[in-house]
């Protein structure tokens, strides 16, 4: 360079520095300072060299290092989700997945390759939780960045093993990025108030949020959170909170987005639908109505699940919704105990009769119906008679889906201060209902029946393509290309205790799809369905590739700014 030119240099006021300690002034405003005004983040703290021979002798193990990010530029770094639990809580991954991959993270279904770990949890029994500690105990000694979410740390904020985590509560999910963004850079970032709109709490991060769905031929719609209920034994009452419900209008809106984006399906869930409404003066009903008059032909809308006290006086409305060609006719009423007892000692606010009164009600008003219920086996003031009221209640039913759990005591719960029956009796009886259940197929005498399916899913053997009929009975299909998203007629070949098999009756011209088609939409392309259920996740993300590489354009010119201001 000439040397009139490095003396021009010399003299310009911003390169008189004497060492490189001169760059920072003591005026310069310091890295706490800057997240003074986030009372969420707590930045990551300066690592201190502890001197041999310390008085100390407790041994900590050692986590690998963690590699830190002064600055995150989308499109650079992995996320791994992981999720436990009902769908709720699936919808929420899949909402925190869609906005990850909208700003321009990548997803990766393999955890090894994943630069953090995003553990989505449920709270319901002691065994999930247990594998989600051990998950995150698991990232963190692989060197993971991890950020928890779901029920476990919305409940149990204080946790041991919680300790220093990002934490993303139930309705924070809408501000995932910036989680995932400052706990990247090292910083622990917690985000579990209850999300307010004009000083009033509304149900959640708002429905029309990007989403990149595990099948991207269903959409799982929240209709509202929490509860009316008190029960004993819960621990997702602890996280979730008192009913909150969504407006109609939202519901609505959401799902027509699912069908012109290659839905074919839609499952409303919540922790209680049949409350739904109850605290902005509408019903369940109401909102199904509204529903149904959106569904495209050849798309199916599943109700989810309802506790029996909230139901009761929709019954005549639910029946007709129910018989709508259009509405799976399927409910999932969870019963928990044949005893009036246990029911009062629940907490569960109705008795068996009201429950049987749901069931014959609908059994009879809806051909075909399918109901499945859970009871819970070994609650702490169960005698043997109250049992064998359950067992006579589900041998008189004969559910074709009954899950059967034991009692777990959840933390923080009345039941769990309550005396425990012996483990290996409530083992005994747990193994008496499962017997119970095993002996009877709900499927037996259908060969040769037909039905029409709608085909979204694949077995869990890989094997076979999976519809449901009318009723929400599982029909396993040969994997014959273009089937998925189709409604097909088929005649049952075989029968198991869980399941049908079928032959496809109709030729491939008369396979029908949703009335809505999305023609440039990722999932659906020409009318044909892609291949793998895994596809959601690359084509929402290859949607918003403009959008990362404008944003990592942003970033570097931002970085170069900074580098010579």
């Amino acid at each position: 360079m000439p040397e009139h030119v490095l003396d021009q240099m010399e003299d310009l006021p911003e390169n008189n520095i004497d060492d490189i300690e001169d760059l920072i002034s003591a005026d310069d405003i310091k890295p706490r300072d800057r997240y003074k005004n986030k009372k969420s983040v707590s930045v990551r703290p300066k690592k201190r060299n502890h001197a041999a021979g310390s008085d100390t002798n407790v041994e900590t193990p050692e986590l690998p290092e963690k590699t830190i990010y002064e600055s995150v530029i989308p499109g650079t770094q992995k996320v791994y989700v992981k999720t436990w639990g009902c769908a709720h809580n699936n919808s929420d991954s899949e909402y925190m997945a869609g906005q990850l991959a909208a700003y321009g993270y990548n997803l990766t279904n393999t955890k090894e390759e994943a630069d953090l770990w995003l553990l989505n949890s449920c709270t319901v029994k002691n065994p999930s939780e247990d594998t989600f500690r051990n998950e995150i105990q698991s990232g963190m000694s692989n060197g993971k960045h991890v950020v928890v979410a779901g029920c476990v740390p919305q409940g149990a904020p204080k946790s041991n093993y919680l300790r220093g985590l990002s934490v993303i509560g139930v309705q924070q999910i809408d501000r995932v990025v910036e989680v995932v963004e400052e706990t990247l850079k090292g910083h622990s970032v917690r985000l579990l108030q209850n999300k307010k709109e004009q000083g009033k709490r509304v149900a959640g991060a708002r429905l029309a949020l990007p989403k990149v769905r595990k099948n991207p031929l269903i959409e799982i719609i929240p209709i509202n959170t929490g509860c009316l209920n008190q029960c004993t034994y819960c621990k997702t009452k602890h996280a979730r909170g008192d009913l909150v419900s969504y407006p109609p209008q939202e519901i609505v809106e959401r799902a027509i987005q699912a069908f012109t984006e290659g839905c074919c399906e839609i499952w409303l869930t919540s922790e209680d639908t049949g409350a739904y409404g109850r605290d902005i003066g509408t019903s369940l009903p109401e909102l199904l109505w509204q529903l149904v008059a959106v569904i495209p032909e050849h798309c199916m809308l599943r109700v989810g699940m309802t506790n029996p006290p909230y139901i009761l006086e929709h019954l005549e409305e639910i029946a007709k919704v129910l018989n709508h060609p259009r509405v799976y006719a399927f409910l999932h009423v969870p019963v928990q105990s044949g005893s009036d007892s246990v029911l009062g000692e629940m907490k569960r606010e109705y008795c068996r009769s009201d429950f049987e009164h749901v069931v014959d009600f609908l059994r009879s008003q809806v051909p075909g119906l399918t109901i499945a219920t859970d009871i819970i086996c070994g609650f702490p003031t169960e005698t043997e008679e109250d049992f064998e009221e359950t067992m006579v209640m589900c041998a008189k039913y004969r559910f074709p889906s009954l899950f059967i759990n034991q009692f777990f005591p959840r933390p923080g719960t009345p039941a769990a201060k309550m005396q425990r029956i012996p483990a290996n009796l409530v083992k005994k009886r747990t193994k008496r209902l499962t017997d119970l259940f095993n002996s009877y197929s709900p499927y037996e005498g259908r060969k040769g029946e037909q039905y029409t399916v709608l085909v979204t899913e694949i077995s869990h053997d890989k094997q076979h393509y999976v519809g449901h009929n009318k009723s929400y009975e599982q029909v396993l299909l040969p994997m014959r290309d273009n089937l998925l998203g189709t409604a097909v007629r088929v005649r049952i070949t075989d029968t198991s205790k869980f399941s049908m098999s079928a032959e496809i009756i109709d030729e491939e011209s008369d396979w029908t799809r949703c009335a809505i088609k999305q023609e440039q939409n990722g999932h659906i392309s020409n009318g044909k369905v892609n291949s793998s259920l895994e596809c959601g996740k690359e084509d929402l993300i290859s949607k918003y590739a403009g959008f990362g590489l404008v944003m990592l354009f942003v970033a570097l010119i931002f970085q170069l700014l900074m580098k010579f201001l």
